[in-house]
């Protein structure tokens, strides 16, 4: 039997074709196609430029009553606006009890697409919780920190979806989106801070109760100096005194970083989600249809900013909690 000789691959390189052959495809198919609509359909086509508007306040839609305000118990009421970043709320909020209906009607053991993404995304907060917090503060605090986590991603996911700030309504103040993402309201974001604020000190005090104030009002030291100062013990008087004063405006300090993190938590996320929400307009306007591959990145990188920014507004709010049910003592003061 002859002995077959092998076959000579011709013109190996990129897809099967040499390096020039291939260079040059590239440039007659994706680049210089990519190039004209850029400049057709961006910025530099445009006879007239019209920048995106971005508008920091949401904007209404409707209003529950109408008319003038209307007098009761002695005050006025007024028509109370629904802007679009609500009407996202609601819908992510029916989207997730949709999802959890779903998911628990009909459970299996070996379950489906649906049912295994959301077990896994469960399954890994819980631990996530368990090992920052520990076992026990962890089984308590999962609730609270998954609902944050899948609120702020479903809202940062649904901000990605065609439509959303691009269909507009026509409403008394002009066209607005109909549609907006709930994260870059910051009467959203404040609301979520100040919900982690109050969720955070319930558990101090429900570990520690009153003594939990002990934290900001630590005024023992200095009484117990001054004390001291009257029963002629002056030099032991002293120190007390001076480590009393060190106490109690290391207290305030730990009172005053408490009450900034209503801010601290309400500006990460609406810098951050606003931010990347200008990110896509500037490069829909800059390179049109044109740059889709430059926008998919885009998109790309406010999906990934989304997911980071539900970790790091839960992952927060989990942290505060466990230092807040820690005893006092355990945290080095």
């Amino acid at each position: 039997m002859a002995e077959q000789k092998p076959v000579k691959k011709i013109g190996c390189g990129f897809l099967g074709c040499a390096i020039p052959l291939a260079t040059f495809i590239i440039l007659l198919v994706v680049i210089i196609p990519v190039s004209i609509f850029g400049i057709t359909y961006g910025a530099f086509g445009k006879k007239i430029i019209e920048a995106p508007k971005v508008e920091l306040p949401a904007a209404p839609i409707f209003h529950i009553g109408s008319g003038q305000p209307v007098m009761f118990l002695g005050g006025q009421i007024y028509p109370f606006p629904v802007t679009n970043t609500m009407i996202t709320t609601w819908i992510t909020v029916l989207i997730l009890i949709l999802i959890a209906v779903l998911v628990t009607r009909k459970s299996k053991l070996i379950p489906g697409r649906l049912q295994g993404a959301v077990e896994a995304i469960i399954e890994w907060m819980y631990n996530f919780c368990k090992d920052v917090a520990g076992a026990e503060n962890g089984r308590r605090f999962f609730p609270f920190v998954t609902t944050i986590f899948l609120f702020v991603l479903v809202n940062a996911l649904m901000n990605l979806i065609p439509g959303f700030g691009s269909i507009l309504y026509h409403g008394a103040g002009g066209d607005v989106p109909l549609l907006r993402g709930a994260n870059t309201d910051i009467n959203t974001a404040l609301a979520l801070a100040i919900l982690a604020f109050i969720f955070i000190e319930f558990w101090g005090f429900k570990n520690h109760k009153f003594g939990y104030l002990k934290k900001f009002f630590n005024f023992g030291r200095g009484f117990k100096g001054w004390g001291q100062l009257f029963t002629g013990k002056i030099k032991s008087g002293i120190g007390n005194i001076l480590f009393g004063a060190i106490d109690t405006f290391v207290g305030i300090l730990e009172l005053f970083s408490e009450l900034i993190r209503i801010v601290s938590f309400t500006f990460r996320l609406f810098g951050n989600m606003t931010g990347g929400e200008i990110l896509i307009l500037i490069l829909f306007f800059l390179l049109g249809f044109g740059g889709f591959g430059f926008i998919q990145l885009g998109y790309a990188f406010e999906m990934l900013v989304g997911v980071v920014q539900a970790l790091i507004f839960s992952g927060l709010t989990l942290v505060f909690a466990t230092m807040a049910a820690e005893s006092h003592e355990e945290e080095g003061h």
